[in-house]
């Protein structure tokens, strides 16, 4: 076990875990932001989807260790927006995009880093960005417009 500082949503934690501890079990069991799922474990379905000093990172694959000695700031669904009020999260319930809903924090957590990379994305750039975020309910179609709508709030 060792001690780690990190930072999430803004807001300094201490945490004690074995350094290859995964960041997805120290910020759902040991922070308590359930926002972001455990999904497949390996990286490939994007559920644990957060904001690593602003990019999209599968939690699941981020030992604390790298974040606790780097000084990350790391960013969960539940830091996106206080309110739900971040033009992605408005453009999600525009579009009724979730249906299980399981994968959806993730979904917005790279729609939002696209959107800071890529104001204006093509259709071209939005399936590239959300590349490897799966969805079970196969909302692909409307997670694709809402992209598109979240862009044009931003822009």
């Amino acid at each position: 076990m060792a001690n780690y500082t990190i930072s999430v949503n803004g807001k300094d934690h201490q945490v004690d875990a074995a350094p290859d501890t995964p960041l997805l079990w120290v910020i759902r069991d040991e922070l308590g932001y359930v926002g972001t799922k455990f999904g497949c474990g390996i990286g490939q379905c994007g559920a644990c989807t957060v904001h690593i000093d602003g990019v999209a990172m599968r939690s699941c694959q981020q030992p604390i260790s790298n974040i606790g000695e780097k000084g990350n700031k790391i960013t969960t669904i539940e830091g996106l927006s206080e309110n739900g009020e971040h033009p992605v999260q408005q453009a999600w319930l525009e579009h009724d995009v979730p249906q299980c809903g399981y994968c959806q924090a993730g979904q917005m957590m790279s729609a939002a880093s696209l959107l800071n990379n890529i104001p204006n994305p093509t259709d071209e750039d939005i399936n590239a960005g959300m590349a490897g975020n799966i969805c079970r309910c196969g909302t692909y179609l409307r997670i694709h417009a809402a992209v598109k709508t979240a862009a044009s709030k931003l822009s």
